[in-house]
């Protein structure tokens, strides 16, 4: 018996120093810890908080109902206490108990599980409908209904991430080009993808959809407090996966409105640079950003590529040989390597741009200038 009351004291001391170190040590670090989900913005990401939050303390009564009857048993059915064991078999009242329990468990727990789960697939009467398409490394947004359509990349400058400046509280999760959407609009988002599996994530939309090739998955929000809101690719998705971030601005629909006036006239703006004159400095400048932001993660910086992954461009025979024959890699890509088709990515003047840098950086030199022209001409 002292043995068993020695073993419990020294558990009771064990677990009493467990809570003063949680609750009580390094307060100032307790401000920055993320234990439970985000309440969110949107009706939906309020309700799946609020089912999360039912089911936790389900699960917590009955882990306190569970453990209390089994040390219960343990201190007050020992041995040391003269307590027999007792045999019996089949108790058609246990059976009863623990089939029956359960089931009204878990049937109480499904009801509002359900009820959130249609309110979530409920995608019908949308205000506005945006295709999201993942690519290796980025996400392409198409406004289906005002004619937007652009390619969101990551904007963490190289240099944080190889540690040679300091990094921001928003690293690896800022963009180029934000998603934009307005406020208290229904907003149905179509998520497919054109390479590998993605999945587009934003916890404070409770929005998390896989993002499948030559499937389109559906989901929605209202978001009804204006701000920024950041998720990331949530699949695995290759080397770059880390560096895919989502960002979702949200909006008053008359900033919306003017949002979208802006970016109409910048696709205008685009489609009307391919009858621009370039001349090979303008090329060669806008042709090394173009470069850095959608080849330097495989090519590298120097052309060099990654020996066994990726090849070199510098002194490559595509990018020193017949321009036609680099024009059509770029635009349509390699099958079955990781050489993306960039047709849809770039438009004209920058497709004519970095290819012009490839073919004059590094020291390769060519001196050829490829037009915005000939690449319509080659597209067409």
């Amino acid at each position: 018996m002292n043995l068993n009351f020695s073993a419990i004291k020294i558990i009771s001391s064990i677990i009493s120093k467990l809570i003063v170190i949680v609750f009580f040590a390094a307060p100032a670090a307790h401000a920055d810890w993320q234990l439970n989900m985000r309440e969110g913005v949107t009706e939906i990401s309020r309700a799946v908080y609020g089912l999360h939050m039912i089911i936790f303390w389900v699960c917590v009564v009955i882990a306190i109902i569970v453990f209390g009857v089994m040390f219960w048993s343990v201190v007050y059915h020992r041995k040391s206490r003269g307590a027999k064991a007792q045999n019996f078999h089949e108790s058609i009242y246990v059976e009863i108990a623990w089939t029956v329990i359960p089931i009204f468990i878990l049937v109480g727990m499904a009801i509002p599980a359900t009820t959130t789960l249609k309110k979530m697939y409920d995608s019908t009467e949308s205000d506005i409908d945006i295709q999201v398409t993942g690519y290796q490394w980025k996400w392409r947004y198409q406004y289906l209904n005002e004619g937007i359509d652009f390619f969101s990349s990551l904007a963490t400058p190289k240099e944080q991430i190889y540690n040679q400046a300091e990094k921001t509280s928003n690293y690896l999760l800022e963009v180029d080009n934000p998603l934009v959407i307005p406020l208290g609009k229904k907003i149905r988002f179509l998520i497919t993808a054109n390479d590998v599996i993605h999945s587009w994530w934003v916890p404070d939309f409770a929005v998390k959809k896989d993002a499948i090739p030559g499937f389109i998955n559906e989901s929605w929000a209202i978001a009804e407090v204006p701000g920024i809101y950041r998720g990331q690719c949530a699949e695995l998705c290759g080397k770059d996966h880390g560096f895919m971030p989502i960002v979702v601005e949200v909006k008053s629909q008359v900033d919306y409105d003017a949002w979208v006036i802006e970016q109409q006239q910048a696709q205008i703006a685009k489609a009307k640079s391919a009858e621009k004159r370039w001349t090979l400095d303008d090329l060669m400048h806008s042709g090394k950003q173009i470069y850095a932001k959608n080849c330097a993660a495989c090519h590298q910086s120097s052309g060099e590529g990654i020996a066994g992954a990726f090849p070199a461009l510098k002194g490559s025979p595509i990018v020193q040989g017949d321009p036609n024959e680099h024009i059509n890699i770029v635009l349509n890509g390699k099958p079955g390597t990781a050489m993306q088709a960039f047709a849809e990515q770039l438009s004209a003047a920058e497709l004519a741009a970095v290819i012009t840098y490839e073919r004059n950086a590094w020291g390769d030199s060519v001196g050829d200038i490829i037009s915005p022209r000939q690449i319509v001409k080659f597209q067409q």
